[in-house]
């Protein structure tokens, strides 16, 4: 029976561990939401400043829905807005020449107009040692006696509900519309154009398989190991599981010469087979059959049931807790296998490679496609997730409860 303390302090306490454990939550699962809002966005709005987390793209109108006079664009024009007007304007033109121009009474000041505005007056003025020509511009019906800076290249702006409004002014400086827009396409590329189709269908294929033969090997040598008595099995059982101590670099290069031997270079079987016995699987099998109370065996046995109908019919299910911990630890060490891969997967045979080198080799060609290159990281980190919200309430459940069931 659990006793609840109640009181002021009890209070402040409990809200004290709940902020923790939310901060705690916040921090862990940013990352992800960084990942997942990155993988969404278009290349443009990676590179925004300041960055958001909500995907966006340029708002945009069909010039056949505007009466723009002398304009002819087949593609949406984008959107932009200006400080002294509440009207949007489009981007017609995005090369176009544009004078600056300093009105003399205020040289800090900066007009931008189409580069044949301006009429010179013959007269001269000296700015930072050097003459130049006086210009009189018109600017809003006034006309201001300025002098040209410079000649640069600008965009040419027409307004949506003045046509006859146009002005021209640099892209940068103008601040451009967006909308609320994910760009979900960012995954059919990485699938289909970056062919991380078939290193996804490759990398399930050797998972399912390597998860599957762990899970049988380390069912049927755990339950011998743990209920099958035989001269040696003590020291056997600490032999196979010596070789868990054997840093796996050590066993890199005879293995590879095995794998050579029998043909499998650059092969699949040789990223399933090898790996489908598991040592540390068969020492958590077994352990977990050992917990079981043997008097559920006994009873089994005086009805006459064999050992492999025990073993499928009654100490298989009891072991789902400890056989989810092992298919989840086997999903892990094989969806994420990437030294392996890359030694014994040839690097120009792409219908061969495994989701973590094409990750690798994603990050390389697209590293300025970021949305792209977390795009892929995405689909990979997807299943593992996945695997693990459906295996954790396993992982609390206690077998010897379980078996007294």
């Amino acid at each position: 029976m659990s006793v609840r303390r109640k009181g002021p302090r009890a209070t402040i306490v409990r809200i004290f561990t709940y902020l923790c454990l939310v901060s705690v939550a916040v921090i862990v699962v940013f990352p992800f939401v960084v990942a997942f809002a990155t993988s969404t966005k278009n290349s443009q709005d990676i590179f925004n400043y300041p960055p958001t987390l909500i995907p966006k793209e340029p708002q945009t109108v069909d010039p056949a829905e505007v009466a723009f006079p002398d304009i002819d664009a087949d593609e949406p024009l984008p959107l932009y807005a200006f400080p002294d007007s509440d009207t949007r304007f489009a981007l017609v033109d995005n090369d176009v020449s544009v004078a600056e121009f300093r009105p003399l009474d205020d040289v800090d000041r900066i007009i931008r107009l189409d580069v044949t505005s301006g009429e010179k007056t013959g007269e001269v003025v000296i700015i930072d040692g050097a003459e130049e020509d006086v210009f009189v511009i018109e600017v809003d019906g006034i006309n201001i006696e300025a002098y040209r800076s410079r000649l640069t290249s600008g965009g040419q702006f027409v307004s949506l509900d003045d046509p006859t409004d146009v002005r021209v002014e640099l892209v940068n400086v103008v601040e451009p519309l967006q909308q609320f827009g994910p760009r979900l396409e960012n995954f059919e590329e990485v699938l289909i154009d970056k062919e991380l189709g078939r290193s996804l269908t490759n990398t399930v294929l050797v998972t399912i398989a390597v998860v599957s033969g762990q899970i049988l090997t380390s069912i049927l040598g755990g339950y011998a190991f743990a209920r099958i008595k035989f001269k040696g099995s003590g020291s056997l059982f600490l032999l196979y599981l010596g070789s868990v101590m054997v840093p796996f670099v050590v066993l890199i290069i005879p293995l590879f010469q095995l794998m050579l031997q029998v043909g499998w270079l650059d092969n699949l079987s040789a990223l399933i087979i090898p790996f489908m016995f598991s040592a540390y699987g068969t020492f958590l099998m077994r352990q977990f059959f050992i917990s079981i109370p043997i008097e559920i065996e006994e009873a089994a046995l005086l009805d006459n049931a064999s050992r492999w109908k025990i073993l499928w019919r009654i100490m298989v299910p009891l072991a789902r807790p400890a056989i989810a911990t092992l298919a989840t630890f086997g999903f892990l060490y094989a969806w994420n296998s990437f030294f392996w891969p890359l030694v014994i997967i040839n690097s120009g045979n792409p219908d061969g490679r495994v989701l973590s080198l094409a990750l690798s080799t994603l990050g390389g060609r697209s590293s300025t496609d970021l949305n792209l290159v977390f795009a892929g990281a995405m689909i990979a980190m997807t299943p593992p997730i996945l695997v693990f919200l459906f295996a954790q309430r396993y992982f609390v459940e206690n077998s010897a409860s379980s078996g007294l069931k």
